[in-house]
This record gives structure tokens, sequence and C-alpha cells, in this order.
């Protein structure tokens, strides 16, 4: 069978090794080749309306310093999208197969249009998509030799031409998204409108739910205390998310580390006025802050 046929092959938790626990924020962590570096490039220069939305995939590819492997693209869009969810940045899961051509026209394809399960393993490949700015983030690209060769991290890109599904959906199934990276032209291609759904209903997704949910928070929680930094604070004040405004105002300058189960905790008062080491989650808002996402 051609790997066009069959698709690429994701493996799920079970599957692999531990997921890397969240490092110290006071100890630099170690990062994949560019990775810190076009993160920080990024902080200093992106525009409001980008800071978040750019930087979120490259500090998740920093964080898992090569200690997961790189086609955990299920797992990948899971834990990002809770992530993008607690800094207000609505994401959706977008199951896709990427072609992958050469100037000459030669390529390769993966993923499939119809993905499946294997016991744990998913076979296809996986994107987000971020309606309200019209973002396209495939986190896990450089699982791909071609790519990875480039060295430019992960995929964000702006989707040129909308076309909306019939459950609102930035792109309906069966509609393109084209991006440039090097000398490389990626098609993706949406898969059906019960892809998304096979993904989240499984008992695979199901039963690590949780642990998506809180490496999300702790990745957020992680961006939220970059974006603290001077020079970047008053950029990420100006981003159309009104709860990370919320939780930029929040946490202010609190001090913040990790625990024994590797969960990054803020110092701030609780709903009693106590100080306590809080969680992303856990910290008071506003009652008018908007709600995370997935809701």
């Amino acid at each position: 069978m051609s790997k066009q046929q069959r698709g690429k092959k994701h493996r799920t938790p079970q599957k692999r090794v531990p997921r890397p626990s969240v490092p110290r924020p006071r100890r630099a962590a170690p990062a994949l080749p560019g990775s810190m570096d076009l993160m920080a490039r990024m902080l200093e220069h992106a525009k409001p309306n980008q800071i978040v939305e750019l930087v979120l995939p490259f500090l998740w590819t920093a964080l898992s310093d090569g200690r997961a492997p790189a086609n955990i693209c299920v797992d990948a869009c899971l834990t990002l999208r809770n992530a993008y969810g607690q800094l207000g940045v609505r994401a959706e899961l977008m199951p896709v197969t990427v072609a992958i051509r050469k100037k000459n026209g030669a390529g390769t394809l993966y993923g499939s249009l119809t993905p499946s399960w294997t016991e744990t393993e998913w076979n296809g490949h996986c994107a987000l998509m971020l309606p309200d700015s019209e973002r396209f983030v495939d986190p896990t690209i450089e699982q791909f030799d071609e790519v990875r060769k480039i060295g430019m991290g992960p995929m964000v890109g702006k989707v040129a031409m909308s076309t909306r599904g019939e459950d609102g959906s930035l792109v309906e199934p069966g509609a393109q998204v084209m991006l440039q990276r090097g000398d490389l032209v990626l098609t993706y291609t949406v898969a059906g409108p019960e892809a998304p759904a096979s993904i989240v209903e499984h008992p695979e997704a199901i039963a690590h739910a949780d642990g998506h949910r809180r490496t999300g928070v702790n990745t957020a929680s992680l961006m939220l205390a970059a974006l603290r930094a001077e020079g970047v604070r008053d950029r990420a004040m100006q981003a159309p998310h009104l709860r990370l405004h919320a939780l930029l105002q929040a946490v202010g300058d609190a001090p913040y580390e990790s625990d024994e189960a590797q969960d990054v905790r803020f110092r701030l008062p609780d709903q009693s006025g106590q100080e306590q080491w809080l969680r992303l989650d856990e910290i008071p808002l506003p009652p008018s802050t908007p709600a995370a996402w997935p809701r």
C-alpha cells in the first residue's frame, strides 16, 4: 500500500514515551534547534493581534524538546486547543491531508480524507484552525523530513480565502489551504465534517482528555509569564483577547513556579483573599471575563 493510500500514522499517549514535564520557569528549558530563538524574536516583534497565536506553537515545540515523537499531531493539537483557549483564543481541530511539493512538482501526500483509528493509533494528519483571526496552525509539520530540513518550526499562516461550512467553521470539507515553506508548497485539504468528532469522541482521546487539558493549562501559564516581560506586556494588552487582558491584570508581577506535580502555579490571593499557589484555571477573574475555550 502506498504512503498516499494509508496516510500517516500518529501515535497517542499509550504508544509513546511519557509527556515531558513542564520545566521550572527559573531554569532555562532545553529547546529544539532554533525554537527558542524564533520564539524570542516573535515576542519582541509580533504585532498585538499576532503575538499569542504565533508564539504559542513555538513554545509547545520548545517545551517538548524532542522528548515526544514529532508525529503526535493529535496530542499536540488537543493540547494547544486547550492552551489557546485558556488565553481566550478559539481553536478548532482540523483533520487534513497535506501535499508537500517541490518546485519541479514532485512531492508526497500525507494524511487521509477519511482518517481512522487502528486500536490506539490514529491514521491521518491534524492541524488547528483559529476562526476568529483566520489563521491555520500545524504544530507538527516538521515530522515530515522535507519540511524539517528547512528548520523553521511549526507552520502558522493566514487563510487566503475562507469558505464557511454549514456548521459555521472557517473552511468547509474539501477546501484547500496553500502555504509556502522555503522552496516547498504545502497544500492542505480539509477532511470530511465527521473527522473532528472521530478524534474527540474516540475512547483514546476521552481517556487522555484531562491530560491534554492539564498540559494545555501549563503551556498557557508559561506563555502568560512570557507575555508579562518588559516590552511585550503593552502589546499583549492590545491583543483582541479579553480573557488574556483579565489574566495579565490578575497575575501582575506575581511569582510563579512549578510544583511537585509539575503544574505551573502563581502566588496570588484566592477567592477568600488568602495568598495561595494557584493554577491558571484557578485564578479568580472578574465575572465579565469570557470563559475559556473549548466551551
